[in-house]
């Protein structure tokens, strides 16, 4: 069938009309480079905006107190709601699925008033007191010492994990941070870990400014008794958090004398909801993708179907001397599949090739000038460059059945009577 006759034939036949060859071979060649550019660039988006997310445990939420808006058992609209420790216990035992209930407290805030300082120096961060869980839901780079512990929870021990912007602001080039003191508001505090967020996005500098004290060192030294500012809740991966997410906030609002219909008391931030919201646009735009690139693709082949059409009815001529010297319909009908499907499979690795290229340059400008927020690492999975040979090759079969199928259904007489 692939004899070197019927390749020279081929190549014959393509070079006889350039141009038109080469306008037809760019529909298919323009729509295999949309199909994979586009899903690269969805990609890019997907796991852009997905790296701020894979920080943090996305099976999450955080939950603090508001106004009610309803009064409720005597008490008064309005009224301020406060959480308690106890309020985390009670979460724990009411609700097993959740696999992590961390409260936490604040003081301060990034580029907030001076609170911390070391000899002369000074700086406004963002002073957190902690469980040692609350590392699950929001992941550090422990980069020098360590996290926080239950001895120190338990102890009340004045111990601090630091950002890498505290130790640039506080500490001299080469000064090792690791068993030092600084001030919180006046309260000495030993430095046992320094961390850095694996995050080089968004609020990355934020975060590298905050410091982590124990929860209970917290609440002793600032006197904020079993209060509890907010809470990260996280939970097993076998149950999303968003289902559980009603069943929390009728606890909380139960434990806090809140009205059950008061939806205003108890503000939340779902993690999980949004990153599924995230998730489904991706899905929508990678299917736009696969849509108008299968589209262009389409229009491409019909492009050389009907090209082929025309090289058929040039050659009727030949079609009929080569069936009144014994050519079969097979022989036929192969020879223009074949010339289909080379200027369809040659067209759709050159489109290919070139969207391989533009990846790759977008990959090297983005090496080249760092971090882009919301958009990483443009790729195509391996997957998608199969499927599309495969698409190629059966719409190259598609776009020369027809023509090859009208041209075994000529007879050898009529085609060579054909001026």
């Amino acid at each position: 069938m692939f004899s070197r006759d019927r390749w020279n034939e081929i190549l014959e036949a393509l070079n006889a009309n350039k141009l038109r060859t080469f306008l037809t071979a760019f529909g298919v060649f323009w729509g295999i480079f949309i199909l994979v550019a586009l899903l690269a660039l969805t990609n890019g988006l997907r796991t852009g905006v997905t790296t701020g997310f894979a920080n943090g445990a996305t099976n999450s939420m955080f939950m603090w107190g508001q106004s009610t808006s309803m009064a409720y058992k005597g008490l008064n609209k309005g009224r301020p709601v406060q959480f308690k420790l106890e309020d985390v216990e009670a979460l724990k035992q009411n609700i097993p699925a959740l696999q992590y209930v961390s409260p936490r407290l604040q003081l301060g805030g990034f580029r907030g008033a001076n609170n911390v300082t070391r000899n002369e120096k000074t700086g406004a961060f963002g002073i957190y007191g902690d469980y040692p869980e609350y590392i699950h839901q929001e992941y550090m780079d422990i980069i020098k010492g360590r996290w926080l512990n239950y001895s120190d929870i338990n102890a009340k021990m004045k111990t601090a994990v630091i950002g890498t912007d505290v130790v640039k602001s506080l500490y001299d080039i080469g000064e090792e941070p690791i068993g030092t003191y600084i001030k919180i508001n006046g309260v000495n505090f030993k430095v046992v870990g320094v961390f850095q967020n694996p995050n080089t996005q968004g609020d990355s500098e934020e975060e590298a400014n905050n410091i982590f004290i124990p929860f209970t060192s917290f609440a002793n030294a600032f006197n904020t008794g079993n209060n509890v500012g907010w809470m990260a809740i996280t939970a097993y991966d076998h149950t999303s958090i968003t289902t559980l997410k009603p069943q929390i906030l009728s606890i909380m609002r139960e434990q806090r004398g809140v009205h059950p219909d008061d939806q205003r008391a108890i503000g939340n931030f779902d993690k999980a909801e949004i990153f599924a919201r995230f998730t489904g646009l991706f899905d929508i735009l990678g299917f736009v993708g696969y849509f108008v690139g299968a589209l262009v693709l389409l229009s491409g082949g019909i492009g050389i179907s009907n090209i082929m059409l025309i090289v058929v009815k040039e050659r009727t001529n030949e079609i009929g001397v080569r069936r009144a010297l014994g050519a079969s319909p097979w022989d036929i009908k192969a020879q223009i599949l074949q010339e289909s499907l080379v200027l369809t499979i040659v067209s759709g690795l050159a489109g290919i090739a070139a969207a391989a290229g533009l990846i790759w340059v977008m990959n090297y400008i983005l090496d080249q000038s760092g971090p882009v927020e919301n958009f990483a690492n443009p790729s195509v999975n391996i997957t998608v460059i199969i499927i599309a040979l495969i698409i190629l090759i059966i719409a190259g079969l598609l776009a020369g059945f027809i023509p090859a199928s009208r041209a075994t259904q000529m007879k050898p007489v009529d085609a060579l009577r054909t001026d």
